[in-house]
């Protein structure tokens, strides 16, 4: 892999922070990038993890989320429990277009995601890609909460990789965690997490677009569950 933005090189930082804490791997990486860095939460239990130690580190690393306008009710609610507890961090907000909404109802319907694959990835990409794209702009390193074992094309991915679409190092500190861990640390801390997690939904996006999980289904059944279920994505980590 080659050197990337003021010769780092990501091979390198991989195995560098292959056996260093969650919280000195954090600190190591976001020492090498001198620019804009970002966090994304959609405060689900690992972003909510992560959320808890960016607080504590107290490094310059811009905090946000996007708000879809189709969010359940405890995500709101979450959201503000999580502004209330930490105070080093300032989670800043980005919203789709209403012109994109506006045309995309005219044309498929409020619900028009239901229809076709083809019409739901339209409705992800104006809600949640194109805002990304808006959060991004001008950014070296984006801090995500994805884990391997939350589905299986993530299961190749590494710490540090370079994101071509945006042109940055996309950092996944928690690849390697498995879920009672991350639950374990949440519960020691006591995190705030959205409620609906103990109801099953492991995974939380619109309200309309995501279920609770029955037992022995995947992490991510209750995504488009109406979908073909061997690859189901927004658009945000392809």
């Amino acid at each position: 892999m080659e050197n990337i933005k003021g010769n780092i090189n990501l091979d390198k930082l991989n195995n560098d922070i292959k056996n260093l804490s969650l919280e000195d791997a954090i600190t190591l990486v976001s020492r090498q990038f001198e620019g804009k860095k970002v966090f994304s939460t959609s405060f689900g239990i690992e972003d909510q993890l992560l959320t808890h130690v960016l607080n504590e580190l107290n490094l310059n690393i811009e905090v946000f989320t996007l708000d879809t306008g189709r969010l359940f009710e405890e995500t709101y609610n979450t959201f503000h429990r999580t502004q209330e507890k930490y105070k080093n961090i300032s989670i800043k907000t980005y919203f789709p277009l209403q012109s994109d909404i506006d045309t995309y109802i005219r044309e498929n319907g409020v619900n028009g995601f239901y229809n076709s694959v083809e019409q739901r990835k339209e409705c992800c990409r104006i809600r949640k890609v194109v805002p990304l794209g808006q959060a991004l702009q001008d950014a070296q390193l984006w801090i995500t909460g994805i884990r391997a074992e939350q589905s299986d094309n993530r299961q190749d991915m590494n710490f540090l990789e370079f994101d071509e679409k945006y042109q940055l190092v996309k950092f996944n500190p928690l690849l390697n965690w498995k879920l009672e861990e991350v639950e374990d640390f949440v519960y020691k801390n006591t995190i705030p997490f959205i409620s609906l997690y103990k109801k099953g939904f492991k995974s939380i996006g619109c309200a309309p677009c995501t279920r609770a999980i029955q037992e022995g289904e995947d992490f991510r059944a209750g995504r488009w569950w109406w979908e073909n279920p061997t690859k189901k994505e927004c658009g945000l980590h392809e």
